[in-house]
């Protein structure tokens, strides 16, 4: 009989044991075995070049630090049964399954209105139909319709494995070391009151420590701006790859691919017709990417400029402020691009744009971080806090982006 009980050498945390028969089983799956082909922090490796790491990697992570926390939570005396602690680790197993190529990046480029959360929970519903229904408990502890509702909170809030590991690992293989959190620490403090997770108040500063190290991760990581370039470029391709095709010119792709291009999927239509989740889990990078480089050679002018672009990290000049870009000077790049590269008015959106981002560490009355007070009160961290700047972190900053080819400078 083959043994299921394996153990994964992890670069992170050291060694990962798969916990049941069922999780190996999960692991296994066709639809998990696809997060190994679509990276983690989408296209950061452009700028921090050891940021390869998958969404594979993450989902076990996760799922390491789950089993811990829930043998904290054990060891203070709560409640929970073997089959909530498997069900648990399924739901931060399969948390991002639904994640299409490079993550969050075209996220509403392929699919129209429909989360990668959303898409994560129409494939666990099928995975369970294969297993025969072993995964109810763990899709409805992922959905928050479990009576547990701190075991939903590990899966999904503010303080949940999915962050504390991905600041861990992204910060592992970056190399930016301002997003190293005490994950072990903020285990150990995790407890529950009132039926939701709690962290108890000895264990506050390395709630602060998270609460920032997030906030630096994002402006530091995330949103770089040399990120933000890419992963609008790499919008812009598909777009003009999908206007391409509709315009009656052949143009090649990968069936999966091909699919998503060929048709402008709703948030209704990919919920009606299964067959578009099918061909959904047949995507991941690889099919984005071999399909750029054979466009770098397409006769569309535009189209194989933004891949030649893209593969060779010719990437736009990106400038970030705090109010929205000129109109004037806006005009002005565009009209210069026009003439620098003897293009159209009609395609100048794909040579100098705007776009807006907004980070925000921790949102108040979002699932709040609650704190167990000595005297056996709750309170919210940016209350319970003495840092001052916390409630600072709380507040949405918005930037305003504008971005063109280097040659305009």
């Amino acid at each position: 009989m083959l043994n299921k009980r394996k153990i994964i050498n992890d670069p992170v945390y050291g060694f990962v044991t798969v916990p049941t028969d069922l999780v190996f089983d999960l692991i296994q799956h066709r639809y998990f075995q696809r997060l190994r082909y679509i990276k983690q922090v989408s296209l950061t490796h452009l700028v921090y070049p050891g940021a390869l790491h998958t969404r594979f990697q993450h989902a076990l992570g996760a799922m390491h630090l789950m089993c811990l926390a829930l043998d904290t939570l054990k060891s203070k005396g709560i409640d929970i049964s073997s089959e909530e602690e498997e069900s648990a680790a399924i739901a931060i197993l399969l948390h991002d399954i639904g994640h299409g190529p490079f993550s969050h990046s075209l996220e509403s480029t392929l699919v129209t209105g429909v989360s990668h959360e959303h898409i994560s929970s129409l494939i666990m519903d099928e995975m369970n139909r294969d297993m025969g229904g072993k995964l109810d408990l763990a899709i409805a502890i992922f959905k928050d319709k479990y009576h547990k509702k701190f075991l939903h909170q590990l899966v999904s809030s503010q303080l949940d494995t999915d962050r504390m590991d991905y600041l861990n690992r992204d910060s592992f293989f970056t190399g930016v070391s301002e997003g190293v959190i005490s994950f072990d620490r903020i285990i150990r403090m995790l407890t529950v009151a009132n039926n939701e997770l709690v962290v108890e108040e000895k264990g506050i500063y390395s709630i602060e420590k998270f609460l920032i190290a997030r906030r630096l991760m994002f402006w530091q990581v995330y949103l770089h701006k040399t990120v933000l370039s890419a992963e609008q470029m790499l919008i812009k391709i598909l777009q003009r790859a999908r206007e391409v095709l509709l315009g009656g010119e052949y143009l090649f792709g990968t069936p999966a691919l091909a699919h998503f291009l060929e048709h402008q999927i709703s948030q209704e239509e990919f919920l009606s017709n299964e067959i578009h989740l099918h061909w959904f889990t047949q995507l991941d990078d690889t099919d984005v990417l071999a399909s750029i480089k054979v466009w770098a050679g397409h006769n569309d002018k535009v189209l194989a400029m933004l891949c030649q672009r893209f593969m060779q990290r010719k990437l736009y000049h990106v400038e970030l402020s705090s109010a929205p870009a000129d109109e004037v000077r806006i005009a002005d790049l565009r009209g210069r691009a026009m003439a620098l590269f003897d293009v159209p008015e009609q395609v100048i959106s794909y040579f100098v744009f705007t776009q807006s981002v907004v980070n925000s560490a921790y949102t108040v009355g979002g699932g709040n971080i609650n704190i167990l007070m000595k005297d056996g009160s709750i309170r919210d961290i940016t209350k319970a806090s003495d840092l001052s700047n916390l409630e600072a972190l709380s507040k949405k900053v918005q930037k305003y982006m504008i971005a063109y080819p280097k040659e305009l400078i």
